[in-house]
């Protein structure tokens, strides 16, 4: 365990630099930069002359070298500072943790709810005996799979803000601004946790050992759920790692279709503004969240199936 846990902090390490890495790389690849770009998009930098352009560029280390500038914000995201945004002048880490607790109520919401609708979808499709019902469920998952977030997000809002009148249609407040965004974010997760684990199911119903189960005597339900449920979970566990790092992609969609405030708003904008430390910073965020996601679901592994853990031992 000692050994397998080495190994995966070794690639959590790995992951992190290889975004930050390849986040400078493709932003400077950009044409221009950050107080060129804020200085051309009027207010009060629209005035900025030349030389002042020149000491904003020098305050914010864009006047060096790139592989200057790419030691020197490697060491000081080493000690968790992405230096300032451009555009409001706020602290990258400040302005990260003062905009996470909504996206993250948002997200945590959104994949509970994904967790349920996938699941029960796919237990009560691979349960049922009744085939028009069976067919039903199990198509589900390819239509929510095939739906864009953001004409979920608009249609939603059409039926239920603009035509019904049920639900608020834009910002943060209470509940009832939750549920419309949860529900969009939700949806296309849902259908990939559906989709994994109904093709688990039906995999592992085949095995000989089910049949084994039936023929002592075991009724399906608990077949069902004692015994295919566990094997078939693995790979949908594999899946929700990675849906969880994309339901923060997703975010940016949902908050611009609701007008919510967030991480998701400030990438959308810091990435319009080419504000770099900004946008380096929620890219190392984005890894870590994908990191962590993964990193935790390493450690269930061994929970559901030791052999995960020992195979490599054995085989040596």
């Amino acid at each position: 365990m000692r050994k397998y846990l080495t190994r995966r902090l070794a690639q959590s390490v790995f992951v992190l630099w290889a975004a930050f890495t390849l986040s400078f790389g493709v932003l400077y690849l950009l044409p221009g930069d950050p107080v060129s770009i804020m200085a051309a998009g009027g207010g009060e930098t629209n005035d900025i002359g030349p030389e002042q352009l020149a000491e904003l560029r020098k305050s914010y280390g864009f006047d060096k070298p790139v592989i200057e500038q790419y030691g020197t914000q490697l060491w000081h995201a080493l000690q968790g500072d992405f230096g300032t945004s451009v555009q409001s002048g706020d602290q990258v880490g400040h302005l990260i943790a003062s905009n996470l607790p909504p996206t993250l109520e948002l997200t945590s919401a959104a994949l509970v709810l994904a967790l349920a609708l996938g699941a029960g979808v796919a237990f009560l499709g691979t349960y049922t005996r009744w085939r028009w019902l069976r067919q039903v469920l199990l198509s589900l998952p390819a239509a929510g799979v095939c739906a864009p977030t953001f004409l979920v997000g608009l249609v939603l809002v059409q039926l239920f803000s603009f035509r019904w009148g049920l639900l608020p249609a834009i910002g943060n407040e209470g509940f009832a601004g939750l549920v419309l965004p949860v529900i969009t974010l939700s949806l296309p997760t849902g259908a990939v946790i559906a989709q994994v684990f109904a093709k688990s199911l039906r995999t592992t119903l085949a095995e000989p050992y089910v049949e084994t189960a039936l023929a002592k005597g075991a009724s399906r339900a608990r077949v069902h759920l004692r015994h295919a449920t566990r094997n078939a979970s693995i790979p949908s566990l594999t899946v929700l790692g990675i849906l969880t790092g994309n339901l923060l992609a997703g975010s940016v969609v949902v908050e611009t279709v609701f007008s919510r405030t967030g991480v998701g708003r400030i990438t959308a904008t810091a990435v319009s503004a080419q504000d770099i430390p900004v946008v380096q910073g929620l890219v190392v965020f984005g890894a870590l969240v994908f990191v962590l996601a993964n990193l935790a679901v390493d450690l269930v592994y061994p929970l559901l199936d030791p052999r995960i853990t020992t195979a490599g031992a054995v085989a040596r």
